[in-house]
């Protein structure tokens, strides 16, 4: 199975650091919060990725490729361990540029040619994910359970009414709807969407079919998610492992600071300073 990554926004949030670095190089101590969705997917068998970027994001494509200078420094110095920091990944990694800012739907159509006719991860970089099992692997497990569609949901999260909510069929594993943000009180599940998605490959027929009917402005990829929900053609895993979310600062620190605390010596930093 292959996987694709939807790197392309402005990533307004963080600004002005934004304004010349990719929100998804933005790192975690040491480490891109991008490489850990790839190192997600090839945890997953994932081994083909593509990434999709825009005009002001070439660095992305420059932290996936080798660093030869830095790679001929460490060998003359014999440190194996810093040489083992810079290796490329691997896994076979694309990339393929959204010329226009048009929303999900239409990044996902740029992906058709590499994807072809099979299923295919999607993730959004705002989403990590840390736990013994690979989200982007649950997601495949339960889509070779059942054949359909899977989004990844995190079950009654704090401040549910900020994410897109599940409206579950009476079998409590098919999809029907997603209500987004709906009022307190107003939930028709408590599973809440989160940025990862197994998709079968009918999705582009639909994502087309939309767009043809599009009166322009950002595109979205709700129009096939609702087609194949009617379908029955949707299904939804409950993450297991920590979802953490990098979207705006306050998720950014909180996802930083985790990641120290898993770290002995940045753990030690971290108390004394708490």
């Amino acid at each position: 199975m292959k996987g694709l990554i939807v790197a392309a926004g402005y990533g307004s949030r963080f600004l002005p650091v934004t304004k010349t670095i990719p929100k998804e190089m933005l790192p975690l101590i040491d480490k891109p919060s991008i490489a850990f969705i790839v190192e997600e997917f090839i945890a997953s068998g994932i081994n083909e990725i593509l990434i999709i970027t825009s005009r002001r994001k070439k660095v992305l494509e420059d932290f996936f490729d080798r660093e030869v200078e830095l790679e001929g420094v460490f060998s003359a110095e014999g440190d194996a361990d810093k040489a083992k920091k810079i290796a490329p990944y691997e896994a076979k990694i694309f990339f393929v540029r959204q010329q226009e800012m048009m929303g999900t739907g239409h990044a996902l159509m740029q992906a058709r040619p590499m994807m072809g006719n099979e299923a295919f991860v999607v993730a959004y970089p705002d989403d990590l994910h840390f736990g013994d099992k690979p989200l982007a692997g649950q997601l495949i497990e339960k889509y070779n359970e059942t054949g359909c569609s899977v989004m990844a949901t995190i079950h009654n999260p704090p401040n549910l009414e900020r994410y897109g909510i599940l409206k579950l069929a009476d079998d409590n594993l098919h999809v029907t709807d997603i209500v987004e943000k709906p009022a307190p009180g107003s939930e028709p599940s408590q599973e809440a969407s989160i940025g990862r998605y197994l998709y079968t490959p009918e999705i582009f027929d639909y994502l087309e079919e939309g767009w043809a009917a599009h009166k322009g402005g950002e595109y979205y990829h709700t129009y096939a998610l609702n087609k194949m929900m009617r379908e029955g053609r949707v299904v939804y895993k409950e993450t297991e492992g920590e979802r953490l979310d990098t979207g705006a600062p306050e998720g950014y620190l909180r996802a930083i600071l985790r990641y120290a605390a898993q770290n002995p010596e940045l753990s030690a930093v971290l108390k004394e300073e708490l």
